[in-house]
């Protein structure tokens, strides 16, 4: 066989295919597709949330554990990868001061945006893309610092929304309750920590509902004041065990996802705005200036001698 025909051939350049310029009209009607598709996932996402108890509690631990999110954002991100801990766009990684690892794929995100129509500035999102923190290189965080429980207590009396009072009157089997006309919480004195940690919660999650000309009525906010103070208890590190959610789950089946979307929007805010005080009072109190227990602590000078105490005579 004759290989002169293969061997040494110049090897003529594939053309490249040139990509199609989009006109003005294609790519706006491209992006509209793109949002319209994520939306749908953020929709069908939040559908799956109420789907049981197992469900519920998987996407709450997921709000716990992971940094404050939009919704839309919390919801597209946990039908990703419910690991997520600490979402940032490349630019905002960058901003402090890390790097993205060799390799590392994205995650949808929507990212907030201001911009500019017919002189007027408003705020909007953009569909980009964002990366974990384990997707980045930098110095390995500081894990969070444990508090007891009783610190915990008193975090969220100092720092209530409302006032709170010990009340020897509760009904049987109320642990606390939020009575707008008073805007006191009265809690039940006795409970154990726990218990009195996640009724506390609640509570204040319903002082956080009743807003000025909200329209607020305990009944209204209910399943989302349980919601929030699981999602409290979770970021305090309590156990949660006592929490069910098939009943919430129920409540909610005919909900539309728009609607199921601003029930969760309710939940996050209300425990963002519980753990937000309670950090707030842990910052001020590591900040007083108190006796640092590996403090140094100077040396005593050492006593003299009798001899050398008493004082020589004249001469």
């Amino acid at each position: 066989m004759d290989l002169s025909s293969l061997i040494g051939k110049k090897q003529e350049p594939q053309p490249q295919q040139e990509q199609p310029q989009l006109s003005k009209e294609e790519y706006a009607a491209m992006k509209q597709a793109e949002r319209e598709e994520v939306w749908s996932r953020v929709n069908a996402q939040a559908d799956s949330v109420f789907k049981d108890d197992e469900s519920m509690k998987g996407f709450l631990n997921f709000m716990a554990n992971c940094t404050p999110q939009s919704t839309r954002n919390l919801l597209i991100l946990y039908e990703q990868n419910p690991e997520i801990t600490h979402p940032r766009t490349f630019d905002k990684w960058k901003e402090a001061g890390r790097s993205i690892r060799s390799g590392e794929k994205g995650y949808t995100f929507f990212a907030e945006q201001e911009y500019e129509k017919d002189g007027i500035k408003a705020n909007g999102y953009t569909i980009t893309k964002a990366y974990d923190i384990s997707q980045t290189r930098g110095p390995q965080p500081l894990p969070p610092q444990k508090h007891l429980p009783e610190e915990i207590i008193a975090a969220m009396v100092e720092q209530s929304p409302v006032q709170l009072a010990i009340s020897d009157q509760l009904p049987q089997g109320v642990q606390a309750q939020y009575v707008p006309k008073q805007r006191t919480i009265f809690v039940r004195n006795g409970m154990d920590e726990t218990a009195t940690i996640c009724a506390i919660a609640r509570e204040q999650a319903h002082a956080n509902f009743d807003a000025v000309g909200s329209g607020y009525y305990r009944q209204a906010y209910a399943a989302q004041a349980y919601c929030a103070a699981y999602v409290a208890a979770q970021k305090f590190g309590l156990g949660t065990s006592v929490f069910q959610f098939d009943k919430v789950c129920h409540s909610c089946a005919q909900l539309t996802p728009e609607e199921k979307r601003g029930f969760i929007g309710d939940v996050k805010r209300a425990a963002y705005s519980i753990n937000r005080d309670v950090q707030r009072s842990f910052r001020d109190l590591e900040q007083a200036i108190q006796p640092d227990e590996f403090s140094v602590v100077a040396p005593k000078p050492a006593k003299a001698s009798k001899a050398k105490a008493e004082k020589e005579p004249e001469r």
